[in-house]
């Protein structure tokens, strides 16, 4: 969640930061180039008021033009343009020049800035918003024009030709001010919203973790106050409260069960006391005494595997690093008489593997699913154990060659008392399988079941390899 609300707020700021430094950008290279307008402006005023004086054109040689003012005029102009670089001139309107420097500098024909700055000035405006010229505008110049004015007329037009390089320079210098004072503030807007994130999802990912725990059987899991925003603790303590609730639910129903399960033991041993006692009464090898003892010995088992799946929901796994290979093979060690008596092959491929299980409680696991394989395996047949481990996991698979289940049958393996109807009549209570999972479940692991080719099924035993929160290496 973090990584699409991060990019979003970072997305945003960035869009906040561009919007505000363009304008400004584009105020800053206002600015400069206003500033040198300004400036000229003010030059071409003074050349104008000097050449109001200048009444005689001049003959085309300026060592036979004897005009003082005009002189002063073109000695203005050539420092002008010596200290500043900034071609300047006065023109006539038949654009005849009156004075310029460089002297090989005239106003052009065509319909350049030049040109239209001269028109303009020749209509008693002059030059105040010339067009902008960017950083990257090598050859842009400014062109300023005043018109001279004598008696109400436009007798003449002063006109410059800037360069501007020291002003493209400044306005990329701002520019890159800007471009610092923006990724500056970009920092900080990271940072800030690294912050606020962190604090925001703060609760959210506790209350994941806390619900991943109580998902996986850890029910006294609680959320810790984490701080973050009013909602989210309010939320944090809204969950405690259901959490709560729902653990006295299910810890009256286990408690339920197990005292059920306790209570109906004594009658139901006390009936099959009096069952064995009036069997003694009737004849021997009687087909119905035989049938109800058989289903009193069977509900016997069913409440024991009650009391067993109560006990397991409740208790507390005690975890340890465990060589998973070593105790795998001693259930296989186990199991083998037994699956010879029945003529069926029970072979262990178990090397030394780890992880972090409770003994007892793998061990009780391992024995029902093993005990489940040799029931539903046919003479000749076999049953294998593999032991095999992954980068977080240890795996014990243990496959068999029975009949197998359908695909709605692989739905429901493993719920309480649920028995195939083509397994009726094979003894069991459809509980081992349960209690199974809930060992596992209690230690953080699972149990998953599918089809084992040609025929059987497969169960899967996964135990983390990782040490589990609050465990102790033993």
């Amino acid at each position: 969640m973090r990584a699409r609300l991060l990019p979003l707020l970072i997305v945003l700021m960035a869009g906040v930061l561009l919007a505000l430094g363009f304008p400004l950008a584009v105020s800053v290279a206002s600015a400069q180039q206003q500033k040198v307008v300004v400036d000229r402006i003010d030059d071409t005023a003074r050349f104008a008021a000097l050449a109001q004086f200048v009444t005689q054109r001049p003959t085309g040689s300026r060592v036979q033009d004897k005009d003082e003012r005009r002189a002063t005029l073109q000695k203005e102009l050539d420092y002008y343009h010596e200290v500043y670089g900034i071609k300047a001139g006065v023109f006539f309107r038949d654009r005849f020049p009156m004075a310029h420097a460089p002297g090989d500098w005239f106003l052009p024909t065509g319909s350049d800035g030049v040109s239209g700055a001269f028109e303009e000035a020749l209509r008693s405006r002059g030059s105040h918003d010339p067009p902008q010229v960017w950083p990257w505008e090598e050859g842009g110049r400014i062109v300023v024009a005043s018109p001279v004015i004598r008696d109400g007329d436009v007798v003449a037009v002063v006109v410059t030709d800037s360069p501007t390089g020291r002003m493209r320079a400044k306005t990329l210098h701002g520019w890159l001010l800007i471009v610092a004072g923006e990724s500056a503030a970009m920092l900080l807007a990271v940072g800030a919203a690294l912050r606020l994130t962190g604090w925001v999802l703060r609760p959210v990912r506790v209350l994941d973790a806390t619900t991943h725990d109580i998902a996986t059987g850890r029910l006294n899991s609680r959320v810790a106050a984490a701080g973050g925003p009013p909602e989210l603790r309010r939320l944090a303590r809204s969950f405690n409260e259901m959490a709560d609730n729902v653990e006295d639910v299910l810890e009256q129903q286990r408690a339920f069960v197990a005292d059920a399960s306790h209570q109906l033991r004594n009658p139901l041993s006390a009936l099959l006391l009096r069952i064995e006692l009036l069997a003694l009464e009737l004849p021997e090898g009687n087909e119905e005494i035989a049938s109800v003892r058989t289903e009193g010995k069977r509900l016997a088992q069913v409440l024991d595997d009650l009391l067993d799946l109560a006990l397991a929901e409740h208790a507390a796994a005690d975890l340890r690093l465990t060589d998973i290979g070593e105790l795998a093979a001693e259930r296989v060690a186990a199991w083998r008489p037994l699956a010879d008596e029945r003529g069926v092959r029970l072979t262990g491929q178990c090397p030394a593997t780890t992880g972090w299980a409770d003994p007892v409680a793998l061990s009780s696991a391992l024995d029902a699913v093993i005990d489940n394989a040799l029931k539903f395996t046919p003479e000749g047949e076999e049953v294998q154990v593999r032991v095999a481990s992954a980068d977080s996991t240890t795996t014990v698979v243990v496959t068999d060659g029975g009949p197998g289940l359908t695909d709605d049958e692989l739905d429901r393996v493993g719920d309480r008392f649920w028995r195939s109807n083509r397994h009726q009549n094979v003894k069991g209570s459809g509980l081992g399988l349960s209690i199974s999972r809930a060992l596992l479940a209690a230690g953080g692991g699972s149990m998953a079941y599918e089809r084992h080719e040609p025929h059987g099924l497969k169960v899967t035993v996964r135990i983390p390899r990782q040490a589990p929160q609050g465990a102790v290496r033993a």
